[in-house]
């Protein structure tokens, strides 16, 4: 009787384990809204027009998927990629485009990863977090070099994330 007893509890155990580690065959990751990712860009697009510049912001969320993407009037074509690469640099490699750029500059044996899809080098991107997590990223795109390019960009995005950040703790 007693073999009975211990042969059902191990096979109880077993069973909870199996249990346990089916559980962890789906996840749930945390993501920026798309209530969230409109206000940003509202807020980003603001600040960048208070320095006169015509953009383009694009805000992917977790999955490397677009959320949201506004080209201001009278943006210039390619600023439409380009937000997108920055936002895909900043989202893929968790740092600020313009840090990833510096890297790639000190370390030309990395270069390869320039010729990945979407990669870029330009300043103008920023990976958004909650805490620790990543939830997603913004790309602005658009900003002249005579008033202050990819760094002008990123402060614009910068504006942005501050806007919502009370939602991101």
């Amino acid at each position: 009787m007693k073999h009975f007893y211990s042969t059902a509890i191990a096979a109880a155990v077993a069973l909870a384990a199996v249990q346990a580690m089916a559980a962890d065959a789906l996840i749930n990751e945390r993501q920026i809204s798309t209530d969230a990712a409109l206000e940003m860009a509202q807020t980003a697009l603001a600040a960048c027009r208070k320095h006169g510049s015509i953009v383009t912001i694009t805000i992917l969320d977790r999955a490397d998927r677009v959320v949201v993407s506004v080209r201001d009037n009278g943006a210039s074509p390619h600023s439409v990629e380009h937000s997108l690469r920055k936002a895909h640099t900043a989202l893929t490699y968790n740092m600020p485009s313009s840090e990833y750029g510096k890297g790639a500059v000190a370390n030309p044996g990395s270069a390869g990863t320039l010729h990945l899809a979407n990669i870029t080098t330009a300043a103008g991107g920023l990976p958004i977090r909650a805490g620790d997590t990543l939830v997603g990223a913004i790309g602005i795109s658009g900003t002249p070099g005579a008033k202050g390019g990819g760094t002008a960009d990123e402060e614009c995005a910068k504006a942005g994330i501050e806007k919502i950040a009370g939602g991101l703790k």
